[in-house]
């Protein structure tokens, strides 16, 4: 078995939709980033790609190549779930928590679950998504920014 983890933090913007475990949730304010800007999902796949020991998001997908501009982070946790298994490794379990302040987390939870196992072509029950706040502290505590933290088990 091998561990891998994953962070990611990115800021709110006006003009971005909000997109967090490839499912859209209805928000005032979105994520800044070249893809969608998907924290959940890039913090799960730079957990899989240190478990598989590939390197991180950044080497596999760079923000200044043009072609993964706006893209979706579903698509590109697609390809990081076919990389992982063309070492072999199968995904054991995944466990990630999101750090907001807003929106609520909660009612979108089994959405994302399912967007991401089906992604990654696993059954639901490996992913567990959870959500904190940061209590008013920092960045993600003024609301300015989401956060994501995840844990990947491959086998």
């Amino acid at each position: 078995m091998r561990a891998g983890i994953g962070y990611d933090i990115h800021r709110l913007a006006a003009d971005r939709r909000l997109v967090l475990g490839g499912v859209a949730i209805e928000h005032p304010t979105g994520l800044v980033g070249h893809s969608d800007g998907d924290v959940l999902l890039h913090a799960i796949m730079d957990a899989l790609l240190g478990a598989a020991n590939l390197g991180d998001l950044g080497a596999h997908f760079p923000s200044d190549e043009k072609a993964f501009a706006g893209v979706s982070s579903l698509g590109l946790l697609r390809r990081v779930g076919e990389k992982v298994r063309a070492t072999g490794l199968v995904v054991g379990s995944l466990d990630a928590t999101v750090i907001a302040e807003a929106p609520r987390i909660g009612p979108h939870v089994g959405a994302m679950r399912e967007a991401i196992a089906d992604a990654l072509g696993i059954r639901a029950d490996r992913v567990s998504v959870k959500a904190t706040t940061n209590d008013g502290l920092g960045t993600v505590g003024a609301g300015d920014a989401i956060a994501a933290l995840a844990i990947a088990l491959l086998e």
